[in-house]
């Protein structure tokens, strides 16, 4: 099971991650109180090792703007959380993620063609687009409908419950912020102990 542990804004916290066994780093580019300014994102992304996705998070940003940021930066992925056109993925030159709140299955047949390496299925949305620590129903959608994509599951994922969301959802990859957080931010015992479970999960569920 990959895990990306999303709104990193230092070094320090970003390696911890990687060496508990993250697979994908999240920078958020969009307004949040987890944004990280550019010149810092590259400095951490510097740091990491190439094998690691560096995921740049956006939010209604144009074409330009998001190029440019993952041109300075070093981003590999590009996470598209907003109203962003089908047209707009197509053209960057980076894979993408494009992130949806789910509600219903009607969501899910909306964004279902939508032309991504994965979709990322988040919570409902709050004060901002992500990251607001809000699951959905797992067991209310029909996920058949995604049955050719590939699934980041994220939205109000933390160390309790994200054995039971990977075994309901059985999604590609989890991700992860406010739940690794202690008042406000990165809490390197909650990131270790997050990593430990959703990457266990799987292997019990291979076992069984």
């Amino acid at each position: 099971m990959k895990v990306k542990i999303c709104g990193i804004r230092d070094a320090d916290t970003a390696l911890a991650a990687v060496a508990y066994g993250a697979d994908a780093i999240g920078f958020v580019f969009a307004e949040s109180k987890r944004k990280v300014e550019l010149e810092k994102a590259k400095d951490i992304i510097e740091k990491l090792p190439s094998e690691v996705m560096k995921v740049g998070v956006f939010v209604n940003e144009t074409l330009e703007g998001i190029e440019k940021i993952a041109n300075f930066t070093g981003l590999t992925h590009i996470q598209l959380h907003g109203d962003e056109a089908a047209s707009l993925s197509e053209r960057l030159t980076l894979p993408v993620i494009k992130a949806a709140s789910i509600e219903t299955d009607e969501t899910l047949e909306e964004i279902k063609n939508y032309p991504c390496e994965y979709l990322l299925l988040d919570g409902p949305k709050g004060k901002y687009r992500g990251g607001n620590g809000i699951a959905f129903n797992w067991k209310n959608i029909n996920l058949d409908i995604l049955k050719e994509k590939k699934i980041i599951l994220a939205g109000g994922l933390h160390q309790e419950n994200v054995e039971e969301a990977i075994q309901t959802i059985q999604p590609d990859m989890v991700d992860v912020s406010s739940g690794v957080e202690t008042d406000g931010k990165k809490d390197l015992q909650k990131i270790k102990l997050f990593i430990e479970k959703a990457k266990g999960s799987l292997t019990r569920r291979t076992i069984v």
